[in-house]
Formats: structure tokens, sequence, C-alpha cells
């Protein structure tokens, strides 16, 4: 087992002796349901000692479908996550997408989130890394673990070490993802916290004609299993009715799921780490 960099947030560290959450709806609807969100999942993480960030996106640029929601955009979305974060007191993670969308939105995010798809865009990470803000970098599901010392190496050029990297499985054929456990502890090699993306990971691509499908009865399985095999956070998309969502429905888990769900990873986590 590696030592990993201990990342501060507010209060508390990514990567050190308590488990770190973040989650909320995929994308951002109204403002209520991001409150009922938050308001819910601060309660849980708070209740069980469960280090916990909000994360919400504004732009989901990469969607099947020309006709698929992608949110209110930075200006409106940012102004609605900076709600979330005054009036609830919790750090927010966000994806961002162009490298001109770094500057603006690390005002408001703690986290900026680079998606998968975008992982080894050069001007992105360096645009992320330059503004001192924590950057988690997504593993794209075309990359092995170890490819993803390159994107390190280019947020560590801007002199930023807050570093995250994100495991949300690897393509398997055309229609399928494949969580390859092993991947955590090579991206720990790279010396920074990894997370695992419990609910990317259950995603199938192209089983819809015009939206990626998923399957959300794996999420639990695989959270257990990665926490086990030494993940340092974990990051789910969550939603007061999944099934109604306006994007990625099928592989987000139900609000009322969450503490019980919350509940085993941690004490996973804690017998793993008093394990060490």
């Amino acid at each position: 087992m590696v030592d990993v960099k201990k990342i501060s947030l507010n209060n508390f560290e990514i990567g050190g002796d308590k488990l770190t959450i973040l989650a909320g709806p995929c994308v951002i609807e109204n403002q209520d349901m991001l409150y009922e969100t938050a308001d819910v999942l601060k309660d849980i993480t708070e209740k069980l000692d469960i280090n916990f960030v909000f994360k919400s996106s504004y732009d989901k640029a990469n969607r099947s479908s020309i006709s698929g929601y992608r949110g209110p955009g930075k200006e409106r979305g940012l102004e609605m996550l900076n709600k979330v974060k005054e009036k609830f007191n919790v750090p927010i993670v966000t994806d961002i997408h162009l490298p001109d969308d770094a500057k603006e939105v690390s005002i408001v995010a703690d986290i900026l989130q680079i998606p998968a798809f975008l992982c080894r865009q050069t001007d992105l990470l360096l645009s992320a890394g330059e503004t001192g803000r924590i950057v988690n970098i997504k593993k794209g599901q075309f990359l092995a673990p170890q490819q993803m010392k390159s994107a390190v190496k280019k947020v560590e050029s801007t002199g930023n070490s807050n570093i995250l990297l994100t495991e949300r499985g690897a393509a398997f054929g055309y229609n399928n993802l494949v969580v390859d456990m092993r991947s955590i502890e090579i991206m720990k090699q790279s010396g920074y916290p990894v997370v695992f993306d419990a609910t990317h990971s259950v995603q199938l691509p192209g089983t819809r004609e015009d939206a990626t499908g998923g399957d959300r009865r794996f999420v639990p399985l695989l959270a257990r299993s990665a926490v086990a095999a030494g993940a340092n956070s974990l990051f789910f998309e969550i939603h007061p009715n999944p099934d109604c969502a306006m994007c990625d429905g099928d592989n987000m888990i139900a609000l009322k799921d969450a503490e019980k769900l919350f509940k085993m990873c941690k004490q996973i986590f804690d017998l793993v780490r008093n394990d060490l």
C-alpha cells in the first residue's frame, strides 16, 4: 500500500483517516431539488462522521443526443450552486468542459472536475491547475490506470498539487463498462487520493436509442468493493426520484437509499484503514 497526499478542503482532508463522499444530482434541474438533496446528504454524512462534498453539474456538455437536457448553463448554474454552498456550508464539486471556464467556476467550486472524455485535454488541465483549486481528473474509459500519470504531470506543471484521480470504469466492447479494482492501487502510485465513481461505473453506453443506459442495482456492490480495495473517496450521483431524472437516471441512486449505502461503505472503510 502506498501513502497518498492528504488534500485539505475546508476543515477536513481527502485521503486521510475519514471517508470522503462526493454526491449530488447529475445535473442541476431546479433550486428546490438541490436544496432537498444537499439537506438530506449533509444530515446523513454528519451523523455518520463522513466528509461531504456536494456535486451537481451546471452543464452536461457530453450528452448522447442534441436534444438531451444539459442544465441551466454556467451563469445561472453557478448562482444556484453558490446558494447551496452558502445555505448548507458545504464545499462544491462541478464539471468544467472548456479552459475558459476554469477561472470563473473556481470562484464557486472548491473542486474542479475534469470529465472522463476530456482527461487528456492539455489546455483544460492546465487552466484548472492554474486556479489553485483541487482538480479531480476522471480516468477516461479508454485509458489504462497507469496512463493517468501524464494527466497528473500536466496539472503539477502549474505548481498545483491538489489533485484527485477518479476511477469510473473502462469500456468493455461497445455497450458495457467494467471496473478493474486493481486500478485503484495503480492510480494511488501517483501519490494522490483515488476516488471511485460508483454510479457512472454502472452505465451502459449506447443501450438506448438516444441516451446512455445503466443499471443502478450494482452501485452498492461496486462501492463496497472499491472501498475494500483502498479507495480514499466515493462519488455518487443521487436524486430524489431517479426514474424521473433529466439525466443519467438509470445509474443514479435514490436519495432514500443513501444512508444505508453510506453506512455500509463507512464500515468497510474504517475496517480497511484500521487494518493498514
